[in-house]
């Protein structure tokens, strides 16, 4: 197999240059590439040099020992596969194409030796199985240590520049609060006057952030067997009690249809859910417009087995694009300059927690209907089970 590989090696590598071509491409220079099939092809030779010659020290620190065993340094192979790894994810590869790219020699071999009918000795296959077998550990380990350390750095930028972002209208908040109370506090100025007003927006708004830090503070301590089962009926007017000071507070018109059979339940956290809805609710009032209705509604299934809680505005129909990047953290509607934009973020976050799913649905020129989708328990089926 040594003599082969050195004869034939040009041509393995175009037979491997074909193979990945036939996959998705990624404009893999010989330059970024110089660790991967060729020199694996390099190392495979001088391995087999070395048992031809009976030294197995050498070969070991070639390519390394069989089924992985443990040695105080990279064997060589290893090394080149380590690099090789690191190479393939900065050029947006998979670790299956990673796997397959290595397949690639091994299939190059095997066909090229049965079209110039050159048979290998067994301990020859032996021999590439093992080297092929580390290369491959090796760059998926490195593949997948780096794409770990990789979605690390891209999850800690967004974090530090969510919290950034919080921090910095808590600041700019308190800031205008403080500056309002002690233009009030010369005695000067009627607290019911326009400084009186800044106060309380800067309060509401001081309110609101450190809601959605707490909402978010809870969807991520969250535990899938912290759940309870509860009648949707009651939750629902729950949710309509509270939003309906809210809502007058507005000067807004709400309607809550709340039909839903009291032995019809939904499994999840109570307070995030309420939440969540809650959510949902202050955001229709923010954007319906004068003279519209904001309708909650809940309603069941009884071909998926699942509830729904639609929450409906009179906001006129969303801006094209606007419902696919809603979701989306500090996005805010066209034409919003107030609040982060965290509160649907938040609330799918909640929803999500427990299996659920969050969306919206345009109705143009009309508004737009929010709808919670949550699985179904039957509550007396329940109780009766545990009796």
């Amino acid at each position: 197999m040594r003599d082969f590989l050195i004869r034939h090696r040009l041509e393995l590598i175009e037979r491997c240059k074909v193979k990945v071509g036939l996959r998705p491409p990624r404009g893999a220079t010989e330059e970024q590439l110089k660790n991967g099939i060729p020199l694996f092809l390099e190392q495979l030779t001088r391995t087999l040099d070395a048992e031809a010659s009976g030294h197995a020290a050498e070969s070991v620190r070639i390519s390394g020992t069989a089924g992985g065993g443990v040695s105080v340094a990279l064997s060589e192979i290893g090394v080149g596969a380590t690099a090789h790894g690191k190479r393939l994810l900065e050029l947006g590869y998979t670790v299956d194409q990673v796997v397959h790219g290595y397949g690639d020699v091994c299939q190059a071999i095997s066909d090229m030796a049965v079209e110039r009918d050159a048979p290998f000795k067994v301990d020859e296959f032996r021999t590439l199985n093992r080297c092929l077998d580390n290369a491959i550990a090796e760059s998926v380990v490195e593949f997948s240590k780096q794409r770990d350390v990789e979605a690390m750095g891209r999850l800690t930028s967004q974090e530090n520049e969510r919290h950034g972002f919080l921090l910095h209208e808590l600041r700019n908040s308190l800031h205008t609060a403080t500056l309002a109370l002690t233009a009030l506090e010369t005695g000067t100025l009627p607290i019911a006057g326009a400084t009186g007003a800044v106060l309380r927006r800067s309060l509401v708004a001081l309110t609101s952030l450190v809601k959605h830090a707490l909402d978010e503070v809870r969807v991520a301590v969250a535990r899938p067997d912290d759940v309870e089962v509860f009648a949707l009926a009651s939750f629902i007017a729950d949710a309509g009690s509270a939003a309906l000071l809210d809502g007058n507070a507005r000067g807004c018109s709400f309607v809550v249809k709340n039909t839903i059979d009291p032995d019809i339940g939904v499994e999840g956290k109570r307070e995030l859910l309420l939440g969540a809805v809650m959510n949902l609710v202050q955001n229709a009032f923010k954007f319906t417009r004068p003279n519209t209705v904001v309708l909650l509604t809940a309603h069941a299934s009884s071909d998926d087995h699942t509830v729904a809680i639609d929450v409906q505005d009179g906001c006129g129909g969303l801006p094209p694009g606007t419902a696919e990047v809603m979701f989306s953290p500090f996005t805010r509607r066209h034409g919003d300059r107030s609040g982060l934009g965290l509160g649907l973020s938040i609330a799918r976050q909640s929803v999500e927690a427990f299996g659920g799913t969050l969306s919206v649905r345009d109705l143009p020129g009309t508004g737009c209907i929010f709808t919670i989708n949550l699985r179904r328990h039957e509550r007396r089926a329940a109780s009766e089970a545990l009796s």
